[in-house]
């Protein structure tokens, strides 16, 4: 009995130690990886956070367990090179270009108000001038400008002013300016040489008007830009900053004076007719007699 008791106890011990040692091993995650250590012992990658809590030292069958827990520290390599791409991407996103900012040549210019164009066109000299209306949500315009910047391209001499309705629509009317695309041709003491509208299928109203004015004038005479009644719109637009060119200063502010009525001439300084009728008569008869 005392060996079968013996017996009996031997295989208790070993099932519960067998128990324990399972119920050890039951704890670890499946997302757990053993490492060899460095003195030979197995070692423990933990990547479950939960993990952290538990003690750095365990032991497994006898042996001992190092836990080694990822915290998760931030990679300095991906982190400049999410930088580095966000940068480019933000780079990428401001060049981004308007469809009338795109294929521009050096002679082509934005105006930026009434000001500048009068200006623009007072300072262009004998140089052909073309002036652009165009919208952005203009299909139309958008569908011309290439062929605009191509010729622009081809005629280096001429200088082309883009005018965008939409940021100046009260100019616009001013100038009637109505019907998109737009085009008006100035040049010199000439001023305005002909203004139309034309669209991608009709380009070659452009050309045709372009190879007309296009060759060198020399204009007599001071530059003229916009008419007078253009200028006298403008400086009439309240929702414009404009003030009218110093020649034409003058001129209008003696406007009252011209338009009085002049005074009536009085009888004493009005010839007479009975003096002029006998002097010539006497001359006449000066001639007779001389001739005799």
């Amino acid at each position: 009995m005392a060996e079968v008791f013996t017996k009996a106890s031997f295989v208790s011990s070993l099932l519960g130690s067998s128990q324990r040692h399972h119920r050890r091993v039951s704890t670890v995650p499946d997302t757990c990886t053993f490492v060899s250590g460095v003195g030979g012992s197995p070692s423990l990658k933990l990547k479950s956070p939960i993990l952290r809590s538990w003690s750095p030292s365990s032991e497994f069958q006898g042996k001992q367990l190092l836990f080694r827990v990822n915290r998760g520290k931030p990679n300095r390599v991906s982190s400049r090179l999410r930088a580095s791409t966000a940068a480019q991407m933000t780079l990428r996103i401001g060049k981004v270009q308007k469809w009338w900012e795109k294929g521009l040549q050096p002679n082509m210019k934005e105006v930026t108000s009434a000001q500048d164009l009068v200006e623009s066109l007072l300072n262009a000299g004998d140089k052909l001038v073309v002036v652009d209306f165009f919208s952005p949500g203009c299909g139309g315009c958008k569908a011309l400008h290439p062929k605009i910047c191509q010729l622009a391209e081809m005629n280096p001499d001429v200088q082309f002013l883009q005018v965008n309705y939409e940021e100046h629509k009260s100019m616009c009317y001013s100038l009637n300016v109505h019907v998109l695309p737009f085009f008006r041709f100035y040049r010199g003491a000439h001023g305005r040489l002909c203004s139309f509208s034309c669209t991608n299928a009709t380009i070659k109203k452009f050309r045709d008007a372009l190879a007309k004015h296009s060759p060198d004038r020399c204009s007599l005479g001071p530059t003229k830009g916009l008419e007078e009644k253009e200028l006298l719109a403008l400086a009439a637009n309240k929702d414009l900053s404009f003030t009218l060119p110093k020649p034409l200063q003058p001129e209008h502010a003696n406007e009252g004076l011209a338009t009085a009525p002049a005074p009536v001439p009085s009888s004493e300084s009005l010839p007479l007719p009975s003096l002029t009728l006998n002097s010539e008569v006497s001359q006449e008869r000066t001639l007779t007699t001389a001739g005799r």
